[in-house]
């Protein structure tokens, strides 16, 4: 089963988003985690309510701290403005998604980035599976 892991400053929105999309979309064929370089203390509740929107719901998840285990144990691993932050190790995949950042918007700004990372999202599960 390959493993993805979503990584992103604050843990709190883009990574959660993909995270979910995957998980929902997936249907248990693909590992997926997701981290922040610097976690923030919650998700951001505009993306909260985007997800809701579309069937999802991430209310009960929890930003989460990058590590290197993470990252070693994932075979694609995926940025989202995180930086120089996530540590390279050979043989991996790394792709860097290039999306607004949701912090401090409302959920009006939060749904073209939520759209934009489902058809992300679709496209990886058709590479992968």
């Amino acid at each position: 089963m390959p493993s993805v892991l979503f990584v992103c400053v604050h843990n709190a929105g883009r990574s959660q988003m993909a995270a979910a999309f995957l998980t929902h979309l997936a249907g248990g064929r693909i590992a997926v985690r997701s981290a922040g370089s610097a976690p923030a203390d919650a998700v951001n509740p505009a993306v909260v309510e985007a997800m809701r929107e579309v069937g999802i719901d991430i209310s009960a998840e929890i930003p989460k701290v990058l590590t290197t285990d993470a990252v070693q144990t994932s075979d694609v691993v995926i940025t989202m403005g995180c930086g120089d932050a996530c540590p390279i190790f050979p043989g991996k995949r790394y792709e860097d998604w290039v999306l607004d950042d949701p912090a401090g918007q409302g959920v009006q700004a939060v749904r073209p980035i939520r759209d934009a990372i489902e058809a992300r999202v679709r496209d990886l599960i058709a590479d992968l599976m």
